[in-house]
């Protein structure tokens, strides 16, 4: 059988748990600000080997509706994402907010453009600490890629939590998903961290408390999807048999498939999650006030 590749939880729940139950592995369905939202905890080594991710609670929360422009739609969507943010997040301390990707490449550019719409304010806080000493430490990191750089994003926000202090860190990529339906319309926040690269195969130095010591908390946005994962789910709904070497060693099954407006909608959702990840850090600051401070 071929392997259907995803870096969703939730996806792999309904490709491993066939709508039934997976051992340590729980499952439910939500709305946050009228979005619907599913929630994958995984609970222990057995619920981690049954669904093959790490042990962790995963957030799904689907945004189709700011890709429709449904009325408040924005609002809506920053409220939603701050509000699975804030409670796996330390309540002190100074945050750390890394973009991983390579902003050059529009759909693995969501982690640079996101951290570029964060508001920052740890050299605020020392420059000026009678107008910001109330806000919360956060610096922001663009790591790039090592193809780029000749170096390992990991070791580079290793490197630099360590210099800065941090008490945590928020890191902000690129994902890989089965659904095209779910390109640039789902967001998902988890407390377990992430492997940059993981969204085109390509895994690397992992970010997770293991590796840096404090909470990770990582954020993804599915932006492609694999070519034979792609052309098995087509196969299968029209009802032909499939062949799974076939499909694997076709020319095109090592293409990664992204929607023609990527442009436009990594952007938006670039936009959301800075202004949703520096919500859940400011909660004294409404939407208005964040935007005077950001744009």
């Amino acid at each position: 059988m071929l392997e259907r590749r995803t870096d969703l939880a939730m996806e792999a729940h309904e490709l491993r748990g066939k709508g039934g139950a997976l051992p340590g592995v729980e499952s439910r369905e939500t709305q946050a600000e009228g979005f619907p939202l599913t929630t994958v905890r995984v609970m222990g080594p057995e619920g981690a080997k049954a669904l093959g991710k790490p042990e962790g609670t995963y957030h799904t929360l689907d945004l189709t509706g700011l890709e429709r422009r449904e009325e408040n739609a924005f609002p809506r969507s920053v409220r939603a994402l701050s509000g699975l943010l804030s409670p796996l997040l330390p309540k002190e301390g100074d945050v750390l907010v890394v973009g991983l990707g390579n902003r050059a490449i529009t759909p693995d550019a969501v982690g640079p453009l996101a951290a570029d719409r964060t508001l920052v304010t740890r050299h605020l806080i020392e420059l000026s600490p009678e107008h910001f000493g109330s806000f919360r430490p956060v610096a922001a990191l663009a790591a790039g890629v090592l193809g780029t750089t000749g170096i390992e994003s990991g070791e580079i926000v290793r490197a630099v939590a360590d210099k800065v202090g941090v008490g945590a860190v928020i890191a902000i990529d690129a994902l890989a998903a089965r659904r095209v339906e779910r390109l640039c319309a789902t967001v998902q926040v988890c407390d377990v961290g992430i492997a940059p690269g993981s969204g085109v195969g390509n895994h690397r130095f992992a970010l997770d408390r293991e590796s840096l010591g404090v909470p990770v908390i990582a954020v993804g946005v599915p932006t492609v999807v694999d070519g034979a994962t792609l052309a098995a789910d087509l196969l299968e709904e029209a009802g032909a048999e499939l062949d799974p070497g076939m499909l694997k060693n076709a020319p095109g099954a090592s293409l990664m498939v992204t929607p023609r407006d990527i442009d436009q909608r990594v952007e938006d959702l670039a936009k959301v999650i800075g202004y949703a990840v520096s919500l859940s850090l400011q909660p004294e600051l409404d939407l208005a006030g964040l935007e005077m401070l950001i744009e």
